[in-house]
């Protein structure tokens, strides 16, 4: 059976699971939270406007690279239609089956609906902000949208498993980060967004761990390898190819990511923190039955947390704040 055609086959197999994975993981609509929430109620006159000068007001005592992160998260979640497309791409996700969506096409629809409060949230909360420059927030958005993004997975879902399991861990401790800091600040309504949202990544973070684990049971040797792979080519972010109008590709994303090292919201640190875990996790020291090829993956992912240790250490991180168009120092003071 060619190698393709087993994944094609454990996809099936799992795909019986998919209805568990949704009750579990996931939320219905009418008992999760929407973003109206945690924002002025734009219904109430005798509150509105009361409760947007205090947004207002809480706003201003953040500091710019605060802002620059909170940004670059926003545009982040936003690209959402990139993601949704990107997954419903994926070998064994298949839309309209028979005249009807499989389970994994089901599942990436789902997720994308929860996915998608975030960026809608955290965007309604720059507006009413008055610190960021919403237009150049909205061309940079545009442009990740149309820019697309290649994360090296191709159509492979165990690739695909292995990345969204990294990435949701990853915006969970974004998120879970710029809440404390929003906290430290008194900023406790931005502070309880960020927090749920953190919630929500972790949920899902879970999820594609557990597809992740379940895939180890059936095909380890492949898993294996495909983990692997995936950790040579490092994980690069969803918004790895961020730009501000006029720029060309990717040039604002090392930018946003020093911004964020510098505040501590996401550092080289957190990603060597979340490889270890994934392969603690999974239990990558454990699985037996694995062919040669798959033993010489396994090692090199045991030995890989302490060789990208040794070359965090000489990380040196710029002090030089750079001024995005989203984010002018001037707006922040």
């Amino acid at each position: 059976m060619a190698l393709d055609n087993i994944r094609l086959e454990v996809m099936k197999l799992l795909e019986k699971k998919v209805d568990s994975f949704v009750d579990k993981f996931l939320i219905p609509v009418d008992k999760i939270w929407q973003p109206t929430d945690f924002l002025p109620d734009s219904q109430n006159e005798d509150t509105f406007f009361d409760e947007v000068k205090e947004l207002r007001e809480l706003a201003k005592e953040l500091p710019y690279d605060f802002w620059v992160v909170l940004v670059g998260d926003t545009i982040t979640e936003e690209a959402l239609p990139t993601y949704e497309s990107w997954l419903m791409d994926v070998e064994g996700v298949n839309q309209h089956e028979d005249g009807k969506d499989n389970g994994w096409a089901k599942w990436v629809r789902y997720w994308s609906g929860e996915e998608n409060r975030h960026g809608d949230v955290l965007n309604k909360y720059l507006y009413l902000s008055g610190r960021v420059n919403m237009i150049e927030v909205e061309r940079t958005t545009q442009h990740l949208i149309n820019d697309g993004f290649d994360i090296g997975t191709d159509r492979d879902p165990y690739k695909n498993f292995v990345y969204t399991s990294f990435q949701e861990l990853a915006t969970y401790v974004s998120h879970n980060r710029v809440a404390k800091m929003a906290k430290q600040y008194s900023n406790k309504s931005l502070s309880k967004m960020c927090k749920i949202i953190a919630g929500d990544e972790m949920r899902h973070h879970n999820a594609y761990s557990e597809f992740v684990r379940n895939i180890f049971e059936v095909d380890p040797s492949q898993m294996m390898i495909a983990f692997s792979d995936m950790m040579k080519k490092k994980i690069v972010m969803p918004a790895h190819f961020l730009r501000e109008s006029g720029e060309s590709i990717g040039t604002a994303f090392e930018e946003f990511s020093w911004s964020a090292q510098r505040i501590g919201v996401y550092t080289s640190q957190d990603y060597i923190d979340i490889m270890q875990k994934l392969i603690d996790r999974w239990e990558i020291d454990k699985i037996i039955d694995l062919t040669d090829e798959a033993e010489k993956a396994r090692d090199f992912l045991m030995k890989l947390p302490a060789r990208m240790q040794r070359i965090s250490e000489r990380l040196v991180i710029p002090e030089e704040v750079f001024e995005f168009k989203w984010v002018q120092p001037a707006l922040v003071k």
